[in-house]
């Protein structure tokens, strides 16, 4: 079971810090899941280019969506920053 962390905005969407879930292979999976469980406007972070580690790592530089999850990973999920 993977540990996944909210942060920011997602932690009000979610009303969450953090939950463990089971049963995904990979990045993909989870944010399907994830979406189907919170909807719409957990959505709309994420397609607004929420940052999505893995264990500390970006998964832009793992391998994307298809980034594999095992059970022990951590999956901390930030909204997009704004300001100026």
């Amino acid at each position: 079971m993977a540990l996944v962390k909210y942060f920011a905005t997602l932690r009000e969407i979610t009303g969450k810090r953090e939950e463990t879930v089971r049963g995904v292979k990979n990045i993909k999976e989870l944010m399907q899941l994830l979406i189907n469980r919170y909807g719409d406007k957990f959505a709309k972070e994420l397609r607004d280019r929420a940052m999505i580690l893995v264990n500390g790592k970006n998964i832009l530089h793992i391998r994307d969506m298809d980034t594999e999850i095992e059970e022990e990973d951590v999956v901390s999920i930030f909204p997009p920053a704004g300001g100026g």
